[in-house]
């Protein structure tokens, strides 16, 4: 276990990119450690300084300083590794297949020969490597299973394989039971079945690939109907609430209307009332004076009173002028309260039942076109705006292609320009379904599709280092992926030409190898929320181009 756990120390002090232990070991920021040497070279190729393990992206470019307390680490494990395992971890254990040489306590063999038939432990090995002899010997990893290669019936190493019975024989074997038979050495036997083994190995790392792209759109699936469904539930608990205190504040106004309107009436009738009550308190005192004048007895009296006692009365107040409606105040604003109400239950059923019978369905509407024409079907014109140009690219082919070429031009002065790296934005706005293609030459590019709202100056705005952008890095060692700057690996056949399918509404983004067939690399699923525009970023390379290809 000594050895072995020397052996772990090894791995863990050694660099990632030379594969020896370090040599003047550095610490970058994100805590990996590499040869000062091996660190530098892999900076000094990159457009973007990242860590070659984690990805992590640095800017500026980190700083460089020999770690002394790794260095000491690593000379001290250099000087233990040295030393020689103790004597009793080299004896074999239950486990072990034991030299066939070594009498009384035997040593764990470290090697078999299969023309022997025997196995060795180092010490015993030795004449393999040293005498001419054992030149042709064929020596394998330790194995228990030797006497397997032996024929039960000549006692002859099986050399030979049968391909019609399908048996290991041995050349005795093939001049007899087997004469006439389909035989062939067992070395060339291997190498066919080899090769078939090879072929179904590709065969499973593909259909391994294509499983883990399948679950991890799956998977991404599953976040967009999770993100879809609870910006459903947010927006729809505000629309409630929206109609809550629309009706809240509806039945605020009818309240207070109707109180102004009772305050109206009331008034009216009050007003009213008290007129004819001061009508019937003057007519009973007219009466009064009238009886008190027709019981005297003194008739001149009585006629010289008379005419004087009967003055014009003022005109009465006509039952007519007065309109009572029993049980049946404010009748007319209840009607018309219960019709609206009536009518809203109605919309509300009907809708309920429209929106209770949707169903999102996310896998058909991320749905996409499974072979080229039905991508061309989908096709989009992209220009290029020469306003978001920086001023080291030119733009060529009717604004479909660019160039980097160094040297800043004389462009003019504008807002939408890119200042820090060589990128350009497309005129195009970018909504619905569309696919397009580009082309690109020399060391490197960025496809992307970004907002139009990206920042234009510092780190932050190159393609992919922002949550405004979505980029695929293309380059002659392989792609990667960048979504606010976290880089993800994407393996794939190379090509010089990308094809894009963006389906804005069903949020999904697909970036494809295109040659003579198309080969899905990355597929994002996510929701997007303002329109798209195309875009491109050169690597700082005189000469490298961009086209953005015609499909019609």
């Amino acid at each position: 276990m000594a050895q072995k756990g020397v052996q772990l120390d090894r791995e863990t002090f050694s660099c990632s990119i030379c594969l020896d232990l370090l040599k003047d070991p550095v610490t970058i920021p994100c805590g990996h450690s590499y040869c000062m040497d091996c660190i530098k070279q892999h900076l000094d190729g990159e457009l973007i300084h990242s860590c070659p393990q984690c990805r992590q992206s640095f800017t500026p470019r980190p700083v460089l300083l020999k770690s002394t307390m790794l260095a000491s680490l690593v000379e001290e494990l250099k000087k233990t590794g040295l030393q020689a395992a103790p004597a009793d971890l080299c004896y074999a254990g239950a486990g072990d297949v034991a030299c066939d040489v070594c009498t009384g306590r035997k040593l764990r063999a470290c090697k078999s020969c299969l023309l022997c038939l025997a196995s060795y432990c180092d010490q015993h090995l030795q004449p393999h490597y040293e005498s001419p002899v054992f030149k042709k010997h064929k020596l394998v990893e330790p194995s228990k299973k030797l006497q397997e290669n032996i024929c039960s019936r000549h006692d002859e190493v099986m050399k030979m394989f049968c391909r019609t019975d399908q048996l290991s024989i041995c050349y005795l074997c093939s001049v007899e039971e087997h004469k006439g038979h389909d035989t062939v050495s067992a070395a060339a036997e291997r190498t066919e079945r080899q090769r078939e083994l090879e072929g179904s190995r590709l065969n499973i790392q593909q259909r391994i690939q294509d499983g883990e792209k399948e679950v991890k759109l799956l998977q991404q699936e599953v976040e967009a109907v999770n993100g879809s469904a609870e910006k459903a539930v947010e927006d729809s608990e505000k629309m409630f609430t929206e109609l809550i205190r629309l009706m809240e504040k509806r039945s605020s106004d009818v309240k207070q209307q109707l109180r102004s309107q009772q305050e109206r009436e009331v008034s009216g009738v009050r007003e009213l009332q008290e007129k004819l009550e001061q009508e019937i308190s003057e007519l009973k005192r007219r009466d009064a004076e009238l009886k008190l004048l027709s019981l005297t007895e003194d008739h001149n009296h009585f006629l010289l009173s008379y005419p004087s006692s009967l003055p014009a009365l003022s005109e009465a107040t006509h039952s007519s002028s007065i309109n009572i409606r029993p049980l049946r105040y404010f009748e007319d604003v209840t009607e018309a309260l219960s019709a609206v109400r009536d009518k809203l239950q109605d919309v509300l059923r009907e809708e309920w039942t429209h929106v209770s019978s949707t169903e999102v369905d996310v896998l058909l509407s991320a749905a996409e076109p499974t072979t080229r024409a039905g991508f061309l079907t989908y096709s989009q014109e992209i220009t290029l705006d020469p306003n978001t140009a920086e001023t080291r690219l030119v733009l060529s082919e009717g604004s479909r292609k660019a160039t980097y070429l160094g040297q800043r031009q004389s462009h003019s002065s504008h807002p939408d320009r890119f200042t820090l790296y060589p990128q350009v934005l497309s005129r195009e706005s970018l909504t619905g379904r569309c696919y397009w293609e580009m082309e690109w030459r020399g060391r490197g590019v960025y496809v992307a599709v970004a907002y139009k709202n990206i920042s234009r100056a510092g780190g932050g705005s190159l393609f992919g280092n922002n949550d405004k952008s979505w980029s695929l890095v293309c380059d002659q060692k392989g792609y990667s992926f960048r979504y606010n700057s976290i880089s993800t690996p994407v393996s794939g056949p190379q090509s010089s030409r990308v094809g894009v399918y963006l389906d804005h509404r069903a949020g999904v983004l697909s970036f494809y190898s295109v040659s003579e067939t198309m080969t899905l690399l990355h597929r994002v699923q996510t929701t997007f929320t303002q329109p798209l525009h195309a875009g491109v970023c050169l690597y700082f390379i005189h000469g490298d181009t961009a086209e953005f290809c015609k499909l019609k």
